[in-house]
């Protein structure tokens, strides 16, 4: 499809006034990110976060001058790889407030995360009449594996609707749940709407009738401090390239007890204890889950991730995206044509539409002005049903954006309306 980018004289908005980023808990890193050049404005961190200098470095350093395999290794550079490797799983267990890193399991993404619960747990602990609780909310990720084992096993799947304000209805879920529910699975933080579950409340209801929790943790590591303890909560799943490091590395934290109950999702090497053709053994966790020769570099430079996160802190980032999202808000509510989904205090996330315009067509015009957003259905097409839409456009926020971002977006949006009248 052709857009005209000429726009009738009549179509003509008047532009909404320029936000001035006043009440911004100002971070100045844009710097440290050598991928976003002077003029963009990069707004599809929900998507990928871009990467500092200092995660490239660790990648860079670990590739050029310090690789080796892990854990078989006798010689040198094997051992001290093996140390780093094994020391980017303590960083990860004491970012998450893990009991122990051996309940630290290193897996390519959330997704693998989720589909080896579902697979590994799920699908030796449930049965048939057996229930599956999730939201109207979810990431495809963290339905279609329920759907997988639910299907296998000939269990059921109830849905969770949302409040008045995009969050997960809890006191839905409260009336909903029974003992026949033995997984729930919700996202911590909407990757569409940015609401943030109360997880406590959550898991103190899925355990009130036996049920584990797992929670969908990709949105929410980026931006909240947290911690397993006091969560509560039984399964938890990240990605690394989210939370400003590289892809295909993620975690799934589990309870000790649930990983030792647990078979291994897959065979091969470094999972076994003993391996002969009368039978095999396998290791305890968390190796027993990371068969064949694991993404080395990919969990160094996920450490790497954290530490730079943990050096700005959670607090200040998760301050600054939310006034980001407040000005964002703030200024296209002023554009009558503008819809906007979620709640007022979204994490990181405005989702919008713009009444007549597709979000492709958003998302390229905006693309035009060097303001980069997502646009379609973001994995979530049950939420878009919910919503009554096809899709929508998606401006995230990271900590190398400001005022001036929010500030291009509003007149590349303002431009779409001009254009489509």
């Amino acid at each position: 499809m052709t857009i005209a980018l000429h726009p009738h004289p009549s179509a003509a908005l008047p532009l909404p006034p320029s936000p001035n980023g006043r009440g911004i808990n100002a971070l100045d890193h844009r710097a440290d990110f050598p991928a976003i050049p002077a003029g963009w404005a990069y707004l599809d961190t929900a998507a990928t976060a871009q990467k500092p200098q200092v995660v490239i470095d660790a990648i860079t350093r670990a590739y050029d001058t310090s690789y080796a395999t892990v854990h078989r290794g006798v010689y040198q550079r094997s051992a001290d790889m093996t140390l780093a490797y094994e020391a980017a799983r303590r960083t990860v267990a004491r970012f998450i407030g893990a009991a122990s890193e051996n309940e630290i399991v290193f897996v390519r993404g959330a997704t693998e995360g989720i589909n080896l619960v579902a697979q590994c747990w799920a699908g030796e602990q449930l049965q048939a009449g057996d229930r599956i609780l999730l939201s109207q909310l979810e990431h495809h990720s963290n339905i279609v594996p329920w759907q997988m084992v639910a299907e296998r096993v000939g269990a059921h799947i109830d849905v969770l609707p949302l409040t008045a304000d995009y969050q997960i209805d809890l006191d839905a879920m409260a009336a909903m749940i029974t003992p026949a529910h033995k997984i729930v699975a919700l996202a911590h933080v909407s990757n569409v709407l940015g609401s943030v579950l109360d997880a406590r409340r959550a898991a103190d209801i899925a355990h009130s009738v036996g049920a584990k929790i797992l929670l969908d943790g990709c949105q929410a590591a980026p931006r909240i401090t947290l911690d397993m303890a006091a969560l509560d909560c039984d399964f938890y799943v990240l990605s690394g390239h989210k939370l400003y490091g590289p892809t295909g590395i993620g975690v799934l934290w589990a309870r000790a007890e649930l990983l030792d109950a647990m078979p291994p999702m897959q065979g091969g090497g470094a999972m076994i204890d003993k391996v002969s053709f009368a039978g095999t053994t396998y290791a305890p966790a968390p190796g027993r889950f990371e068969a064949g020769t694991p993404h080395i570099v990919g969990a160094l430079g996920l450490a790497a991730g954290i530490d730079y996160v943990e050096s700005i802190g959670l607090a200040r980032i998760h301050a600054h995206e939310t006034a980001l999202v407040k000005l964002t808000r703030d200024a296209l509510s002023q554009i009558n044509s503008v819809t906007l989904y979620g709640p007022e205090d979204s994490a990181g996330i405005v989702s919008f539409s713009i009444k007549g315009v597709h979000p492709h067509d958003i998302g390229t015009i905006l693309d035009e002005a060097h303001v980069a957003v997502r646009a379609g259905h973001h994995c979530a097409q049950p939420l878009m049903e919910y919503l009554g839409v096809d899709a929508t456009a998606r401006a995230s926020f990271g900590v190398y954006n400001s005022a001036a971002d929010v500030d291009a977006l509003v007149k590349g949006i303002a431009r779409v309306t001009r254009i489509f009248g």
